[in-house]
């Protein structure tokens, strides 16, 4: 096609030698056009970034169309204009600043009187009157830098004129007249000049010290002083309210809570110190005036910050009332006259026509008075509860405690207290959890307090307490009203009862009949609320296991009682596990089956503990414990238990023969085995799907495990020899079968009787070695296993699935 002349049309007719046929032949022409195309659109756009760099000769030469050069590079600025203006402007008028204290101090004493108020004067004036031209130029920064440097003159100024007109007068006095005077110039300063924003704030601050100073140098008393600081809050607030300025009204908040907080907090030292009543009036009186400012406000401000501020006024005006009687009462019931006056704030919660912030405010503050004073009387309660802790220094000799009433002065008044606050929370018992929870702990605390107040170890006191464990026992049962609130008031009656009746049980070891009298009394309690009662099941097996636990100190306060040593009263213990597996099978201890067990078990254990050291009567327990395992095991939801049946069965069988002195336990141990074995494979010819471990694991431990024992301290080689070899065909046996029984207690007891026998030769071995070999070699253990760590997690998770398929 390329030798065709222009403008000429391309052969026609049949297709020569070498041309194509007519549709190949179009595909390459359609291929060839586009090609064409793509070709034409790149030199036009080609042409148009030509014409552009052509008409616009001072435009860089473009090495892509598309491309656009970078920005001519200038200085790097490491701050903006108005930023570094202003660090410069601050800097300046700082050293003006200080070059006009030094001048005004140190060079002072070199002019007339003239020279030096021409001179201030001259330059306060210049300073003051300068932002007001620099404002016409809209130099705004440089004004406020200014007018800095003037109101830092002026304060030169009222210096300067003490120093030399009044040299003589009283310095805290001219303080607040000068503050008092500075702080008026500064507003109308800042108010005539509205652009700056310094003045104002400036006079603010200077505005919280002409009072109270006013006071101090007047020799005023300290409720005085504190009504100056709390008329400084008073303005600060009406600045806060109507004040236009935002940031003044930050400003004057800040204030106002710290000179307002420093009048309540040196009213209420005050208040709290006072001896008599003539001498909590004045500052009584003060927080009143600061309860009637803080609630006028919270009237005005929006609804977050009404709650503090009427919190602050109720709490104040309780302190305020009840400081008075608080200072001709006795120790411990000064706290009585603040819980009556708290009593009103708690009511406004219910008044519906203030508003919801105040409302909740007073409330609140109700509610931490109340609170306040039930800790004021946790010292008193912790007494009560750790009293008894004095009768562990000697049990049944009739050694009592020391009344509470003469450790801890004011403890009458405790019980009284914790009443007063659980009668404060009662109108809420219904409406909130917390006051449930509230009530209950605070009416038991109070009445447990109360009976400590008694001579301690008195049948009285004891009588008492186990009556309020019983109480808050049933309580703990009850399970009304809402769901979360009954399960709060529960919770916490549980826990009173728990704390009530651990408290008496030590309390009653002062003495031999109060020990049976209240430890009897108490696993009849535990027991009805776990077996009678009706209530939540946590609550019943708490009180199941507890009766576990009584039933076991009962026993052992018998044992102790006759005179029996430990491993004798093991075998009165004995009786708990007994009972409990003979009370588990009830219907009434379905729902608290579980726990009431574990517990029983605890009691067997400590029966084991007491039996140590004697290794005959060791055995006995060992084998009535199997008795009662197995006898639990009988049960359809109990065949587990069987299995620690068997275990104690064996152990009481060693412990019997190491008691009698057998050196050749196989003596006693084969004619048990061999029947068992012949059992087990009975069993498992009758019933092929039972395992190993129910079939032969009994028998084969039976001998395997002592003669075990036996081997390793055997001098002789025989029977490590027999043992060995009996473990190996055990072993190979569980291989061949597929047993996991035989082969682990096989392969078990030959791994330990072979360490048995090279024990001695590693010994040897391990002294010739240097001492740096074993850490070395454990290392490089550690790196083999390190490195081929995934390959030994599948080999054991082979092992483990072997097993899993053995019976």
């Amino acid at each position: 096609m390329e030798n065709v002349p222009p403008h000429m049309p391309p052969p026609q007719g049949p297709p020569g030698p070498g041309v194509p046929p007519p549709a190949e032949e179009l595909v390459l022409l359609d291929r060839e056009l586009v090609q064409l195309d793509a070709r034409r659109a790149q030199l036009l756009a080609r042409r148009a970034w030509l014409v552009s760099v052509l008409t616009a000769p001072a435009a860089p030469a473009a090495p892509f169309p598309g491309w656009q050069a970078p920005p001519a590079a200038g200085p790097a600025r490491d701050a903006s204009g108005p930023s570094a203006q202003n660090v410069l402007l601050t800097l300046g008028a700082v050293l003006l600043t200080i070059a006009a204290f030094a001048f005004t101090v140190v060079s002072w004493g070199s002019m007339g009187i003239g020279g030096r108020a021409a001179v201030l004067g001259v330059v306060t004036a210049a300073a003051l009157a300068a932002p007001v031209a620099l404002l016409r130029r809209g130099l705004r920064s440089t004004a406020e830098s200014v007018a800095g440097l003037g109101l830092a003159l002026t304060v030169l100024d009222a210096y300067a004129l003490y120093a030399v007109a009044l040299p003589g007068k009283d310095g805290t006095a001219y303080a607040a007249g000068a503050a008092a005077v500075l702080a008026a110039l500064w507003t109308g300063y800042g108010l005539a000049l509205g652009a700056l924003r310094l003045p104002v704030p400036v006079a603010l601050v200077t505005a919280q010290l002409p009072l109270p100073l006013g006071a101090v140098a007047a020799g005023a008393p300290a409720p005085v002083v504190g009504w100056a600081l709390l008329g400084t809050a008073a303005l600060d607030a009406a600045v806060a309210l109507w004040w236009r300025d935002r940031f003044v009204r930050v400003l004057a908040v800040v204030a106002g809570v710290a000179t307002g907080g420093w009048a309540l907090l040196g009213a209420l030292w005050l208040s709290l110190a006072a001896g008599d009543p003539a001498a909590a009036v004045a500052p009584g009186a003060l927080l009143l005036g600061g309860a009637v400012l803080a609630l006028a406000v919270a009237f005005r401000v929006p609804e977050p910050g009404a709650v503090p501020l009427a919190g602050l006024a109720g709490a104040a005006a309780v302190a305020a009332l009840g400081g008075v009687p608080r200072a001709v009462l006795p120790d411990g019931w000064g706290v009585l006259p603040y819980l009556v006056c708290a009593v009103p704030l708690l009511l406004f919660a219910r008044v519906a026509g203030l508003r919801a912030g105040v409302r909740r405010g007073l409330a609140g503050a109700g509610a931490g008075v109340a609170v306040l004073g039930a800790l004021s009387a946790l010292p008193a309660v912790l007494l009560a509860l750790a009293l008894p802790v004095e009768v562990w220094g000697g049990v049944w000799a009739g050694r009592v405690p020391v009344p509470a009433d003469a450790r801890l002065p004011g403890m009458h008044a405790a019980p009284v207290v914790l009443l007063a606050v659980a009668g404060m929370a009662w109108p809420w018992l219904r409406r909130r959890a917390e006051a449930g929870v509230a009530v209950v702990v605070l009416v038991w605390a109070g009445l447990f307090t109360a009976s400590a107040v008694l001579p301690p170890a008195q049948p009285v006191v004891l009588g008492s307490q186990v009556l309020l464990t019983a109480l808050a026992v049933g309580y703990a049962l009850r399970a009304d009203g809402p769901v979360a609130g009954a399960l709060g008031r529960s919770v916490a009656a549980g826990a009173c009862a728990v704390a009530g009746a651990a408290s008496a049980s030590v309390l009653s070891l002062a003495g031999k009949p109060g020990t049976f009298a209240v430890l009897g009394a108490f696993l009849v309690l535990f027991a009805a609320a776990a077996f009678a009662g009706r209530g939540p099941v946590w609550a019943r097996s708490a009180a199941a296991v507890l009766s576990v636990g009584y039933a076991t100190g009962l026993l052992l306060a018998l044992g102790r009682a006759l005179g029996l040593p430990a491993h004798t009263t093991a075998l009165l213990v004995l009786a708990v596990p007994v009972a409990v597996a003979l009370a588990a099978v009830t219907p009434a201890a379905r729902p608290v089956r579980v726990p009431f067990e574990v517990a029983g078990a605890g009691a067997g254990a400590l029966a084991v503990a007491l039996a140590l050291p004697d290794l005959p009567v060791l055995a006995l327990v060992l084998a009535l414990l199997g008795v009662v395992c197995a006898g639990t095991a009988v049960r359809a939801d109990r065949r587990p238990v069987g299995y620690a049946a068997g275990a104690l069965f064996l152990l009481a069988a060693w412990v019997r023969l190491a008691a009698s002195g057998v050196t050749v336990p196989e003596a006693y141990t084969l004619p048990v085995t061999v029947p068992a074995l012949v059992v087990g494979l009975l069993r498992r010819r009758r019933d092929p799907g039972a395992g190993s471990w129910t079939a032969y694991g009994p028998g084969l431990a039976a001998t395997l495990v002592p003669s075990l024992v036996a081997a390793w301290g055997d001098a002789h080689w025989l029977r490590p020899l027999l043992l060995g070899v009996a473990a190996l065909v055990v072993t190979l046996l569980g291989a061949r079968y597929k047993l996991r029984a035989p082969l682990l207690l096989g392969g078990a007891v030959l791994a330990l009787d072979a360490l048995h026998e090279l024990a001695p030769y590693v010994v040897q071995v391990a002294d010739a070695l240097p001492r740096w070999m074993p850490p070395a070699l454990a290392g490089v253990l550690l790196l083999a296993v390190g490195a081929t760590y995934e390959r030994r997690l599948r080999d054991a998770r082979r092992v483990r699935e072997a097993l899993g398929r053995m019976k």
